[in-house]
């Protein structure tokens, strides 16, 4: 685990984790639900294979309740936001976390083309870092204590 890795080395790592889609009719309170089932902060709102929006928790609190909105008769497509911010797998892992702080989004939607591949979170951008600090730090010490081979 590097810094250098790419965002496609984090979806491997992750392993199969399906990405989890709307519709854009799709009442709020439904997507909310799925989130909570699936202990998400997100879901992409598509048509077909299409990427119209993503709706996250910050959607819902700034457009529903602060705005005294129904999730049961609001639609996803009335609140979702669709200036989506997207990476390729081949972005880098620094630049992606660039990417999520300077936009202020804590996901990002992985795109092969026009595929969805996956999708990328703040957290594990931040876990990645984390662990390839720790491995970088077990190799000094390795290289310091004299059992660094090379």
């Amino acid at each position: 685990m590097e810094i250098t890795d790419s965002v496609s080395t984090i979806l491997s790592h992750k392993g199969l984790v399906p990405v989890h889609s709307v519709a854009p009719d799709t009442m709020v309170f439904d997507a909310i639900k799925l989130m909570a089932d699936r202990n998400i902060g997100c879901v992409l709102v598509m048509d077909g294979e299409h990427l119209l929006g993503i709706l996250s928790e910050r959607d819902y609190t700034r457009k529903v309740i602060l705005q005294g909105r129904s999730s049961k008769s609001t639609t996803v497509r009335e609140i979702m936001t669709t200036e989506v911010i997207c990476v390729t797998p081949q972005h880098g892992v620094e630049d992606t976390l660039r990417i999520v702080t300077e936009s202020r989004v804590r996901h990002l939607p992985v795109k092969d083309g026009v595929r969805i591949v996956g999708l990328i979170s703040v957290g594990d951008l931040v876990k990645w870092v984390i662990n390839a600090q720790r491995s970088a730090l077990s190799q000094l010490e390795a290289y310091v204590a004299g059992g660094y081979p090379g």
